[in-house]
């Protein structure tokens, strides 16, 4: 990532971009209270924020995610309600349905070339802390994961993500699928059965998490999606923090016609591969 590159190229740049929410208060075990309510009291009703419920989950050491007294909002009004799980199943049934003969090629393309299954799986954070497991097509060789300590040192990223523009693990067919974002077809399936939207902040991993600052934490507060606002902007060209206040200005703005502008705008973003590795 750049952290100079584009700072905020959004949809609706009239909005004030979110920044870093004021200090939280803390329990005796040091935690932080994501939205500054000690002893577990939930939020009132705040506009389109609307109420509280379900306790979150966090991760501690990327370990085994555990409950923490502060808790995700109820969507208000019929769109956020009803309208994008609507949207998220009909477009992911038609996403899969038309990209299968594309997947079967993918995935012999994939077999050929190295060892290794077709679908990589990992397990992602979602709305409220809730670990899922997440699928993609296997762009690197198999077991990369266990290899990325050899290479920490080369990390282009800022904040606690890590990612290299020309990463040894990824394999010739692997780079195709990433600079065309093919790679991330099967996350339709991850819609389809509601651990994803189609629309809002990409999924982080657990030591990600790990490692949020207690405002950031509010981007678990919706499902993760396919694309987003970062994912129109520059992807990784764009910091870390600057990334973060997108998402949360998303969250706080989310809409259909929000959401239509993000889905129209990721084609012709994919398309020129921006940011894309």
């Amino acid at each position: 990532m750049d952290a100079t590159s584009q700072t905020g190229p959004v949809l609706t740049p009239h909005i004030p971009v979110a920044g870093p929410a004021p200090a939280r208060q803390r329990p005796a075990n040091g935690m932080p209270h994501a939205h500054g309510y000690a002893n577990g009291h939930a939020r009132p009703r705040n506009g389109a924020h609307g109420a509280w419920t379900q306790p979150r989950v966090a991760v501690t050491n990327g370990a085994v995610p555990h409950a923490l007294p502060f808790e995700t909002p109820v969507p208000e009004g019929l769109y956020l309600r009803y309208g994008k799980r609507a949207l998220d199943v009909l477009g992911s049934l038609l996403a899969l349905i038309v990209s299968a003969p594309v997947l079967l090629v993918l995935a012999a393309l994939i077999k050929i070339e190295s060892r290794g299954p077709v679908f990589y799986r990992s397990t992602r954070i979602g709305r409220g802390g809730r670990p899922f497991t997440f699928y993609k097509l296997r762009s690197m060789v198999q077991d990369a994961d266990r290899h990325q300590h050899k290479i920490a040192h080369m990390n282009e990223a800022d904040g606690p993500v890590f990612k290299i523009a020309r990463d040894p693990r990824i394999t010739r067919v692997g780079r195709f699928l990433r600079t065309t974002s093919l790679d991330e077809v099967p996350q339709f399936f991850n819609v389809l059965i509601g651990d994803m939207s189609l629309v809002g902040p990409r999924p982080p991993i657990p030591k990600e998490v790990a490692q949020y600052e207690p405002w950031q934490l509010r981007r678990l507060d919706v499902r993760p999606g396919i694309t987003c606002l970062w994912q129109i902007s520059g992807r990784s060209r764009i910091g870390f923090q600057e990334w973060m206040r997108l998402d949360l200005e998303y969250i706080r703005h989310q809409s259909l016609g929000l959401d239509l502008k993000i889905l129209l705008r990721t084609i012709p973003a994919v398309l020129s591969r921006e940011g894309a590795y």
